[in-house]
């Protein structure tokens, strides 16, 4: 019997979703957070307009006559407002549309941190529609303007950000580099959130490069730092980033506890895709030790999450991880009804990758 794992392949999403929705929902206060969604399970085919298309078009004026600067202004936040909003109820690509707005006229207005505020934005829709390349650009700009302005502690999440994007590319060195610069900077400030934060993506950074020893280490002491800040969405991110850690040591009991903790706090402040993120690893955790009837629990909590969230692709996490779990304790015929209940969701959603390995899933279980 081939060994199966159930922790969630979208764990770097989580992390960028976490720290963009962050940015997002704090705007203009700092910086955009688990999504968790994910970019693997999202096309990445999503048209958009070219950014440095949109911030170089001056604005249409009548030469000779006074700007209207308040107009202008006020305008530029009706649109930006629009785009957080159009965020927040899912609208991506409308999202976009306003933010572009937005951006054309802050540039013509000059108005610095109201474009990083906007960049903010524009890259947190940019990841969701899975378009790494003007997520970048824009987090790129973001940056920019925040070194432009000696703004240490944007450029701390600024960095944090771009890493992030990274160690989706599969580029976690050059993750880790840029973090360790966040971290410089958190430090000489004495800037607690920057030093949880910095600590806590670094942790996953080394989750990737394979020392998990170390990533326990900084999840651990990252975990310190996050709850001195009262950041609630903060520390649940974290502790799922611990739990990961824990995991890959085999540490089940200290897995248990953090994707634990992280649930019931998730779950008290109503933020359902990081307890999502939680479900998965307490699943992988508890599978581990045998624990499968509170697996089963586990996973019609997932079920009932996604069906709250109307997201056929968590229900078709659900249908997956019963699956494995099924085959895993050697009840095949639950196991192939739920592939095929997975494989039939799969094809409705396109998810080409999703059924080539259901496909599979399902021949290997032939006569079992």
């Amino acid at each position: 019997m081939k060994k199966l794992h159930f922790l969630s392949n979208s764990t770097i999403f989580s992390l960028h979703d976490s720290l963009i929705l962050q940015q997002v929902h704090k705007l203009p206060a700092i910086i955009i957070y688990t999504l968790l969604f994910t970019a693997s399970s999202i096309p990445t085919g999503a048209n958009a307009i070219d950014i440095t298309n949109q911030i170089y078009s001056p604005l249409n004026h009548p030469i000779g006559k006074r700007l209207n600067v308040r107009q202008f202004r006020e305008e530029a936040d009706r649109l930006l407002c629009l785009g957080r909003q159009q965020y927040a109820s899912g609208s991506v690509n409308k999202t976009i549309e306003y933010g572009l707005k937005a951006l054309e006229i802050y540039h013509s207005l000059g108005d610095m941190n109201a474009q990083g505020s906007t960049y903010d934005l524009l890259a947190g829709a940019y990841l969701k529609l899975g378009n790494l390349k003007d997520a970048e650009g824009a987090i790129r700009r973001r940056l920019g303007i925040a070194r432009d302005n000696k703004d240490f502690k944007n450029q701390i999440f600024g960095l944090n950000n771009l890493a992030t994007l990274l160690l989706q590319k599969g580029e976690p060195k050059a993750a880790g580099e840029t973090i360790q610069d966040a971290l410089v900077i958190a430090r000489n400030l004495d800037d607690i959130e920057g030093k949880g934060l910095s600590l806590s993506n670094l942790s996953l950074v080394y989750i990737r490069l394979g020392d998990y020893n170390q990533a326990v280490k900084l999840a651990e002491t990252a975990l310190f730092f996050r709850r001195q800040t009262g950041n609630v969405i903060g520390e649940i991110n974290t502790l799922n980033n611990l739990g990961d850690s824990y995991l890959m040591v085999g540490d089940y009991g200290n897995t248990i506890g953090a994707y634990g903790t992280a649930m019931r706090l998730a779950k008290m402040n109503s933020y359902r895709r990081d307890q999502l993120r939680a479900i998965d690893g307490l699943v992988t955790a508890h599978s581990a030790v045998g624990r499968y009837e509170r697996c089963l629990e586990l996973l019609e909590q997932r079920l009932a999450i996604a069906k709250f969230l109307n997201s056929p692709n968590e229900e078709l996490k659900y249908f997956v991880s019963s699956g494995q779990l099924y085959e895993q304790i050697r009840d095949y015929p639950k196991a192939r009804n739920f592939y095929e209940q997975a494989l039939s969701l799969a094809r409705k959603l396109d998810d080409i990758k999703q059924e080539a390995k259901l496909m599979h899933s399902l021949n290997q279980l032939k006569g079992s």
